[in-house]
């Protein structure tokens, strides 16, 4: 490919907006301005000027509208920052993955010789968000769970099944059994994870909590780690808390050249590949695995002509345990290399759908002081959307075949196994397939949702209620593995399909 069309990241910019009980926090597009003016400073200036494209990761905090997708965004940002920008692409939600989306396909552009500058950009003011909730209704809400509650099925909400917080625990409970971890074994294995992922946070000025911790402290249970859903404490889980901005600015090698951005600041695009689950996390064919997962690190892998050796950094999306272990072993990344090059979504900060710009931002000043090759997997969704990507600091190996395809969900569909038929209104035998205890601010649970297979294999869901501590305690006690027990869904006067053991 002619040096004209090789994409390029030149920039990249990012904030973390701690602020005071005294200062007015920023809102949305304040974020997204100083990320892009901060990116546009690190290319050398003036090339937001030249802008051909503007991608922007959708927000869930609200500066213009409450909702994504309920008012036109980006009009109102290109009026704050005065670009000028030739095309536009607002992502259809906030999403995990939408970041690389992002960045793959403004590779594809410039490859394809459509645009030549495009700024990537995202930001999330959840803080303000609940501040301006405070101050209007005098009852500080969190964004996200508004919106969950809005969106979610009624059954869902009925089980428990809101949040992310509710729903990852199923797959960590599947793979802690399948993989023949015992809990402690499975623990230790996430907190030294996230040990490695609150290291990586104290050496990025960008990130929330800047404090480097040892597995012991993310493992044990205390005040300031308080169990939110077992297996999870505070520690394990993303810190949405945030008013946060990044963004990027990519071009072409040769446009790079001409505005006289030196060699040592320019890192390559490589090969992506993206796929995705049901987003029915009910019709998923397993919880022990996920095949669109795999396919998009394999495929991501192997477009590049790279191993797992060749690799020096890589970012594996941790909005919960369970999905960086899965990734760790999609990739065949080892546990004693860190997982993280900007500190995940607990320490780097958890902005919803930008988290991977802060990813990218990070990967690329990695990228300039060393190594070669770095590799980051996003995940939005409920393990559902997964999106990979290469970056380098010389050509990808097969960049004469820009711009590409990066959809390879036919492959993912082939993988997949059977998937289970769900029946809401099933009673009789069965056994446990995963499992989520969510607990109070008490440390005690607060009940159980279980969900289960039935002898000729369809899938069901019952709740382990409040009173029942014996059933409870068997879950969470770590001392032997509920899943794969036997017991039988019962339908109560109230509504409600219970649990009892056999």
């Amino acid at each position: 490919m002619q040096s004209s069309k090789v994409p390029v990241i030149v920039g990249v910019g990012q904030i973390n907006d701690l602020g005071d009980a005294n200062a007015q926090p920023l809102d949305v597009i304040q974020l997204m301005q100083a990320a892009l003016s901060n990116a546009d400073r690190d290319a050398g200036g003036g090339v937001l000027a030249q802008l051909d494209f503007l991608g922007v990761e959708n927000h869930m905090s609200g500066s213009v509208a409450p909702w994504p997708g309920t008012e036109p965004f980006i009009p109102h940002l290109v009026e704050a920052t005065g670009l000028a920008p030739r095309t536009s692409l607002l992502t259809e939600t906030p999403s995990g993955d939408g970041p690389i989306f992002l960045l793959n396909h403004a590779a594809n552009l410039i490859a394809s010789g459509e645009i030549e500058v495009a700024a990537l950009v995202g930001g999330e003011a959840l803080r303000t968000a609940a501040r301006r909730s405070a101050a209007e209704t005098g009852q500080s809400q969190n964004a996200i769970k508004q919106f969950l509650d809005a969106t979610v099925r009624p059954f869902l909400r009925k089980y428990g099944l809101t949040t992310p917080t509710d729903v990852y625990p199923l797959y960590e409970t599947a793979t802690r059994a399948a993989w023949g971890q015992s809990f402690v074994e499975a623990q230790r294995e996430t907190a030294v994870m996230w040990a490695a992922y609150s290291q990586a946070a104290a050496a990025n000025d960008g990130a929330c909590i800047r404090e480097p911790l040892t597995p012991e402290q993310i493992a044990t249970v205390s005040d300031r780690n308080r169990m939110i859903t077992f297996p999870y404490t505070k520690l394990m889980v993303a810190n949405s808390a945030v008013n946060q901005g990044a963004a990027v600015i990519v071009t072409s090698l040769e446009r790079a050249r001409r505005m006289g951005i030196g060699e040592d600041r320019i890192v390559y695009i490589g090969a992506g590949a993206a796929a995705h689950e049901s987003d029915d996390f009910l019709a998923r064919d397993s919880y022990v695995h996920s095949r669109a997962m795999e396919v998009s690190i394999g495929k991501t892998l192997e477009l590049n002509r790279l191993g797992p050796d060749d690799l020096d950094h890589v970012e594996l999306y941790n909005c919960f345990p369970c999905v960086a272990k899965m990734a760790r072993r999609a990739l065949g990344w080892p546990l004693d290399r860190s997982p993280s090059v900007y500190g995940g979504l607990s320490f780097g900060g958890g902005p919803v759908g930008n988290c991977m710009m802060h990813a990218i931002v990070m990967m690329t000043r990695k990228l300039r002081d060393h190594g070669k090759h770095g590799f980051i997997f996003a995940n939005g969704g409920f393990a559902t959307h997964n999106h990979s990507i290469v970056l380098s600091r010389a050509p990808a190996a097969d960049a004469a075949t820009l711009p590409r395809d990066f959809d390879f969900q036919s492959d993912a569909d082939r993988r997949r196994g059977n998937v289970p038929i769900f029946d809401e209104e099933y009673v009789g035998p069965g056994r446990i397939e995963a499992y989520s205890v969510p607990h109070g601010r008490d440390g005690r649970p607060s009940f159980g949702t279980i969900v289960a297979r039935s002898p000729d294999d369809r899938r069901f869901v019952c709740r382990v209620p409040h009173d029942d501590q014996a059933g409870l305690d068997f879950l969470v006690s770590g001392e032997v593995e509920p899943v794969g027990s036997l017991g039988v869904c019962v339908k109560s006067d109230d509504g409600y399909h219970y649990w009892r053991w056999t």
